[in-house]
């Protein structure tokens, strides 16, 4: 029997909203934090185009990843693994697994920072609250319901929100430099590099591969009928535009903020410059523009991006592992086991911003192999029916493909070679 999309109206469609929210944490995680501040701090308005093109992106791909989860039932990965033989699909599962770790780092020492900043916690014991923290949060998801995990982030994301938008009511950004920043340009190489970082940060795929299963999940009876699934796959487009615009707009408002508030004017103590090549330099930064208060919002925002982000990022390892190789482990020991390798690098001393840098190079290797693969199969006729991509949706997907895979490669090797 074929399927038809019929134009249906759901009563109470609201309430499929939910999964989109979860995945958008990954467009607002302190790899994005320490993107967008530098970006405003270094640049001024200069970059506001990329972070809208990117998030043009974003709602693409999360649709697409949600999309195939709904008419399929199945999660990216677990529709990989079926695909795959056994070497290929071990070593799909490695490179999917080491973007994993790189992200769950990124989100544990951002949560670190902020603790860091708020009560002067030293940076491993601030690491491990945090993964303790986000094991709570995890347990809630196992014990509870994905329902109550939603509400939960969902919180957290108006605490984000609240937190990194709150300075531009004190520093409100100049319309003119908006429009002009709309413009794409850049300013030397150094700019090309941030571009590139901040697209990386944005298109993560750990969320990619994420989404799906979330999707998946959450509709559990979207297939029951031809009408239902039309409903639910309208639903699902409405929940990625509406969780990606507000993620967007606190992208764009962190690097509004950065260009209103740090960029340019010498601050009190900077020793002539503006010292935001660190969050902790742009939070200081903050407080002596803003003043103290302020300060105090935005670290409550960057704690809560990385308790949120850490605990969707160990979601997500789960859902790589358990589609590709066919194995589960419970959040909680997962959560353990990633929590590792953050601790290690917090109790040696590295850097944390460089931490940070460091792994949105090494997500920038990943992304391809969640692109190709998602485009590929959600332009599939027998995987994907009536609800495969029409022409102009394969366009934009090859487009998106390739300027995420270019600009990423720019990142790497400007990385690389110490350009810029």
């Amino acid at each position: 029997m074929s399927i038809t999309k019929p134009a249906i109206k759901l009563s109470g469609s609201w309430t499929l909203l939910g999964p989109a929210f979860v995945a958008a944490i990954a467009y607002v995680d302190p790899g994005n934090v320490a993107a967008n501040l530098t970006s405003g701090a270094k640049y001024g308005y200069l970059l506001v185009w990329v972070l809208v093109i990117a998030n043009l992106m974003a709602m693409l791909i999360q649709y697409q990843s949600a999309k195939l989860g709904v008419v399929t039932g199945k999660s990216l990965p677990e529709l990989l693994g079926a695909r795959l033989g056994t070497g290929s699909r071990r070593a799909f599962w490695l490179q999917a697994e080491l973007v994993a770790i790189a992200t769950d780092l990124a989100e544990v020492v951002g949560g670190a920072i902020a603790l860091n900043l708020l009560f002067n916690l030293p940076l491993p014991l601030a690491g491990l609250i945090v993964g303790l923290v986000s094991m709570a949060m995890l347990a809630v998801q196992n014990r509870r319901s994905q329902r109550t995990f939603e509400y939960l982030i969902m919180f957290l994301l108006l605490l984000i929100t609240i937190g990194f938008l709150a300075g531009l009511v004190v520093s409100p950004p100049e319309p003119a430099g908006i429009f002009a920043g709309l413009l794409p340009r850049f300013q030397g190489s150094g700019s090309v590099l941030l571009a590139a970082g901040m697209l990386g940060a944005t298109v993560m795929p750990h969320a990619i591969y994420l989404h799906s299963a979330l999707a998946r999940d959450r509709h559990v009876d979207a297939r029951r009928s031809p009408a239902v699934l039309a409903g639910v796959v309208k639903a699902t487009r409405w929940d990625v535009i509406g969780a990606l615009t507000l993620a967007g707009l606190v992208n764009i408002g962190m690097l509004l903020l950065a260009a209103s508030t740090l960029h340019g004017p010498t601050l009190p103590g900077s020793g002539g410059r503006v010292a935001t090549d660190t969050i902790e330099g742009a939070h200081a930064a903050i407080v002596a523009s803003l003043g103290p208060v302020i300060g105090v919002i935005f670290a409550v925002g960057l704690l809560a991006s990385g308790l949120a982000s850490t605990s969707v990022g160990c979601y997500a390892g789960a859902t790589i592992m358990g589609g590709l190789l066919k194995i589960r482990i419970p959040l909680l020991a997962r959560r353990v086991v990633s929590l590792i390798p953050a601790l290690a690098l917090l109790g040696i001393g590295v850097d944390p911003t460089q931490a940070l840098v460091f792994s949105q190079v090494a997500l920038s290797f990943g992304i391809p192999f969640a692109l190709i693969p998602l485009f590929r199969l959600t332009g599939n006729a027998k995987v994907m029916g009536v609800y495969r991509d029409g022409p102009a949706l394969r366009i934009a997907a090859v487009v998106a493909v390739s300027l995420v895979i270019a600009l990423n490669g720019v990142l790497l090797f400007l990385t690389v070679t110490g350009h810029g």
